[in-house]
């Protein structure tokens, strides 16, 4: 009996809270709805992965200086990693090279001999670091303002997307009325089932 009586109180608390919120749409769609941000539709996706990104892009469909601004920097971005490809791969192979050949100079057992092929490495190795210094001082360069245009656009998006943030936040203020009526329903519950024996 008693299992049936929590059963039923259980079924009943649950069906009126259905009930309510099919009587009461919820709140977040209501000001989705009525919100004035240009972005809404980046808040709407159930999804809240990179959502920087996803408002930018937003903001940048309805802007063509932004839009232009973020073309150039990614043209920027691919253009650099080309330019770089090509270099990087030929020093790579040079600097496999010689870290395959020291390796294998460590198998020559003939002291005298391996001592000359660890000489003659040493000296190639050492002038075509001298002969490609300039151009790894260059790709240093390349990457350090990669990375600056990086940081620096990352700070203006962050700028440009904080005021739709906080237009979704005053879009969708947190009322408590919901829950603190919740908690009331729980209360009663938990009276009921206290004086259960």
């Amino acid at each position: 009996m008693k299992k049936i009586f929590f059963t039923s109180t259980l079924f009943l608390l649950l069906f009126s809270c259905n009930r309510n919120q099919s009587e009461n749409p919820p709140l977040i769609e209501n000001a989705i709805d009525n919100t004035e941000s240009s972005i809404k539709g980046s808040f709407e996706s159930g999804r809240d992965d990179n959502m920087i990104d996803k408002i930018y892009s937003e903001l940048i469909k309805n802007d063509k200086k932004l839009s232009a601004l973020d073309n150039k920097i990614l043209k920027t971005y691919e253009a650099s990693r080309k330019a770089l490809q090509n270099f990087e791969h030929i020093l790579y192979k040079s600097e496999s090279y010689y870290r395959e050949a020291n390796y294998h100079s460590k198998s020559i057992t003939d002291s005298l001999l391996k001592h000359q092929i660890e000489n003659q490495i040493k000296k190639s190795s050492e002038q075509y670091e001298s002969k490609t210094k300039n151009i790894r001082n260059i790709i240093s360069l390349l990457n350090k303002n990669n990375e600056k245009i990086s940081n620096l656009y990352t700070a203006f998006k962050i700028r440009k997307t904080l005021p739709e943030i906080e237009k979704y936040q005053s879009a969708h203020p947190l009322k408590t009325d919901s829950l603190t009526q919740f908690i009331n329903k729980q209360n009663k519950l938990l009276e009921e089932l206290k004086i259960l024996k």
